[in-house]
């Protein structure tokens, strides 16, 4: 216990969407201690999603307080700070006081749905496509940006817009103002091919430069942590990234064509795509993996909306769980749906539909229907949604990938695992730890620290738990991916009807 109580440490801030996590991490990529703080949603109009600023900081400045007073830890042995975010959710702050100048606009948020389509109509798609690599959806943070400051804000020189790794830097540090390369390349203000901020993008929506943050490498020191705010620790803040690339180096997909999907809120798809900016099409995103030593690192991503969130409205809304524990066991309990279908699109569609109107639906009830075939229907549209991306990811590389890399709170499902090697056809790699999020967060700042000194040896720390064949009869998968196609196109003429 002395041992790898005094070892070196990194401290991973994991600042999700529903809750903050602080996790000091051992050379052997073990949690030493942890701590955990959540966070309230607020929804003040239906399809509008917003965060306390100010609250998600406390909750940061509490759990990093909270590990390093365990007694699990050495505080001496703290090198450094790695941080990974929920992305494209937009703060707005004084650059003078630290003050937020209005809630938080959260990922999820549609309020700008209609200023998109409208962006689109004008036929400027194509352009921001080329530049950004993505595309107009109320996802992404420029037209929340835009939102604020046509209906919120004074634009002067003090207005400081980030995203949370960058508040929260901010805050850190009592005034650094930096983002990653890969949190830049979620705004639509990004250039994939210059690494820097877009001339074009910036005018198309009104943002100031002034106002955005300096883009840095997602490796190295931009600043020490102020003391007086953590209990008198000062080290570097040493490493951030995006939550999903943070999970891709998490889960040591350093090489071209592996893949990774992390299970959470919603799910993500990520391919690493090597040292090109890969063309994602209608259906796919282009977006920064990481930057290292000014070099940057490129990914395909599929982002999809609603997985997690799914179990958590069978818990929350609709009664069918008493916790998310019980999803897996009783998914299992039936051999099947029964033709039950859940198609939970409760905020849209994301990759590869990318249809912001589109609004959740059950199909197939009939008097045999249990609570147990929904359930198992909810986890079957996870795995159902990532073949939408696996399958366009294919189209667009020519290649498939050998194997899926899974976290994620729903990845502990065997079912889930199982169920996706069927539909995939390929193996699910579980890994030994499914603190990959956290993990590549720690990664990052471990490079820059000396923690880990390499690739190399980041790769072969990294060790499956699990691994999940394809078993399932394919004639059946396919049928069943077929019914959801169906489901899916008829929510999508729901939803423009």
């Amino acid at each position: 216990m002395t041992e790898q109580r005094s070892a070196p440490h990194v401290l991973a801030i994991d600042a999700g969407t529903t809750s903050v996590r602080c996790l000091a991490i051992a050379p052997d990529c073990t949690v030493t201690a942890s701590s955990q703080r959540e966070f309230a949603q607020h929804y003040p109009r239906p399809g509008w999603v917003e965060h306390d600023a100010t609250e998600i900081w406390d909750g940061v400045r509490a759990c990093v307080i909270d590990v390093c007073a365990n007694p699990a830890l050495d505080r001496e042995s703290i090198r450094g700070i790695g941080m990974t975010n929920q992305r494209e959710t937009v703060v707005a702050w004084d650059r003078r006081t630290g003050t937020p100048l209005a809630p938080a606009i959260v990922w999820q948020d549609r309020r700008t749905a209609d200023r998109c389509a409208e962006l689109r109509e004008a036929g400027s798609e194509e352009e921001t496509r080329r530049i950004t690599g993505l595309r107009y959806d109320p996802y992404f943070s420029a037209t929340k940006m835009e939102w604020l400051i046509r209906n919120t804000l004074d634009v002067g020189p003090d207005l400081c817009f980030g995203t949370i790794d960058t508040w929260l830097t901010f805050k850190l540090t009592g005034g650094a103002y930096v983002t990653d390369a890969s949190n830049a390349s979620r705004t639509l203000l990004f250039d994939l091919h210059t690494g820097t901020w877009s001339d074009v993008q910036l005018a198309r929506f009104g943002i100031p430069r002034h106002s955005l943050p300096e883009i840095v490498d997602s490796s190295g020191d931009v600043g020490r942590t102020d003391p007086s705010g953590l209990g008198g620790l000062r080290v570097p803040v040493a490493g951030m990234a995006g939550d999903q690339q943070c999970a891709l180096f998490g889960q040591a997909c350093v090489e071209s064509g592996m893949a990774k999907n992390t299970y959470g809120t919603g799910s993500f798809v990520l391919v690493n795509a090597g040292d090109s900016v890969p063309e994602g099409g209608e259906r796919l995103l282009s977006t920064v993996a990481w930057r290292l030593g000014g070099k940057t690192t490129y990914a395909l991503e599929g982002s999809i909306f609603v997985t997690g969130a799914a179990v958590k409205w069978l818990r929350d809304k609709v009664g069918l769980l008493e916790s998310a524990a019980e999803t897996g066991p009783v998914a299992e309990s039936v051999p099947d749906t029964a033709g039950v279908v859940v198609v939970p699109a409760f905020t849209g569609l994301g990759a590869p539909h990318w249809d912001p109107y589109a609004r959740g639906a059950v199909f197939g009830l009939a008097n045999g229907v249990t609570r147990a075939h929904v359930v198992r229907a909810v986890v079957e549209s996870m795995t159902f949604q990532t073949r939408d991306v696996v399958e366009a990811m294919t189209d667009v590389l020519g290649t498939a990938p050998v194997e899926l890399r899974v976290d994620g709170g729903a990845a502990v499902m065997d079912i889930l695992c199982r169920l996706q090697a069927d539909q995939l056809g390929i193996p699910v790699l579980r890994p030994r730890s499914t603190e990959t999020t956290a993990l590549g967060a720690a990664f990052l700042a471990g490079l820059a620290t000396g923690q880990w000194d390499s690739l190399d040896t980041i790769t072969h720390s990294w060790q499956a738990e699990s691994r999940f064949e394809p078993a399932g009869d394919r004639a059946a998968a396919d049928m069943a991916y077929a019914r959801w196609q169906r489901a899916v196109a008829r929510v999508v003429a729901f939803g423009t009807g």
